[in-house]
């Protein structure tokens, strides 16, 4: 993958030589097409496209400082600068961050065949092109995952290579931490946005100069890192974003979540709430209990239409184990209401290019399963 002339229109808008960046998916998965966001304000850097998994997608704009600011915070907490493979498209702000944080850090980034599928050879062969001493990589969790079932361990060997791995774009379930931690992986659960140039809390502390508040359990951030709005958008720019007293930029997320002793515990969204029979459901909740059951790999849970109750919860599930199993389950934790009425076992879940679950591909693989 031929990376120079992003990273020259990249390193041209950081240094104000050149106009901000906006990349867009190209017609391949994987693939980008790189333009000019001539309509930025002056001081951007890029533009990048929310995933839109959830609805349209939004033009957040990165200003200069704000890059600069997440670099730095970045190599602060991991204690240094190192090369980065790239593994995740350049169109999602994770995978622009890992250029970014590299034209800081004034080291070559390799990237994988991002049009290829992701398979554990093609990240083995990818991360021995590496030559830095300090190796870092950023990957999702269906990623890992994959990375984790490789039956000659190869790649395992290679993910042991690297001094960190970012893991964000979702969250990580306790049996893949367990599996991560069985094999002495350096992983680093990471939570942020494209509206705070990707991950700004690392394992649920803030990064430098990042700061955490809690409003009615909804999750804000703030510092250098917060991106300068939506472009073309100052509705929802003024619904998210704001500046307070001392000067400090601040975004208002979609999450719920708690902020207590210095430690952040995501709770899930606040559209993750499904009001079926008139009985609200978390469905982070429902996950939860789910990948608790033996055999159970992972699980997304999402609000299925349904006539008799507005919403029924519908559940997708990897692994081995039993319907009754895992119903049983979610009733004994959560109640009667939280247990699925749609469930439907599934190889692999549905992501977007990005990694992110796929929701709605998820409502319409439930739709057409039978109600228990």
């Amino acid at each position: 993958m031929d990376l120079d002339p992003l990273l020259s229109a990249l390193a041209a808008a950081l240094n104000e030589e050149g106009p901000a960046v906006e990349v867009l998916p190209g017609e391949s998965p994987g693939s980008h097409r790189l333009h000019q966001a001539g309509d930025a304000p002056e001081g951007s850097a890029a533009v990048v496209r929310t995933s839109g998994s959830t609805g349209t997608p939004k033009r957040t704009v990165l200003p200069i400082d704000s890059l600069a600011a997440s670099s730095m915070a970045t190599a602060e907490r991991l204690g240094a600068e190192g090369q980065w493979l790239l593994a995740l498209p350049v169109h999602y702000v994770a995978g622009l961050a890992v250029l970014t944080r590299s034209l800081y850090a004034g080291t070559r980034p390799w990237a994988m065949d991002l049009e290829a599928r992701f398979t554990p050879e093609a990240f083995t062969a990818a991360a021995g092109e590496l030559t830095d001493r300090v190796r870092i990589t950023s990957l999702v969790p269906t990623q890992l995952a994959r990375l984790l079932e490789d039956p000659a361990e190869r790649a395992i060997a290679a993910l042991r290579r690297f001094d960190a791995i970012l893991l964000g774009g979702g969250a990580t379930s306790e049996p893949l931490r367990a599996a991560a931690r069985t094999h002495g992986l350096k992983i680093i659960r990471t939570y942020g946005m494209s509206e705070t140039c990707g991950g700004c809390v690392y394992d649920g502390e803030p990064l430098p100069g990042v700061r955490i508040a809690t409003v009615e359990g909804r999750i804000r951030l703030g510092g250098d890192v917060v991106a300068g709005g939506y472009l073309g958008n100052p509705e929802l720019t003024d619904a998210h974003f704001s500046v307070d007293g001392e000067g400090t930029r601040w975004f208002t997320t979609d999450d719920l979540g708690s902020y207590t002793d210095g430690t952040l515990a995501v709770e899930g969204r606040i559209d993750d709430v499904i009001n079926t029979g008139a009985v609200k459901v978390s469905a982070g909740a429902v996950a939860t209990a789910i990948e608790a059951v033996p055999g159970v790999g992972s699980a997304l849970v999402v609000g299925v239409p349904d006539p008799e109750w507005g919403s029924a919860v519908g559940a997708l599930v990897t692994g081995r184990a039993h319907a009754a199993d895992i119903r049983d389950a979610v009733r004994a934790a959560l109640g009667r209401a939280a247990v699925p009425h749609r469930l439907l076992a599934v190889a692999d879940l549905p992501v977007l290019p990005g990694g992110k679950p796929d929701r709605q591909a998820a409502i319409s693989l439930l739709a057409g399963a039978g109600r228990e």
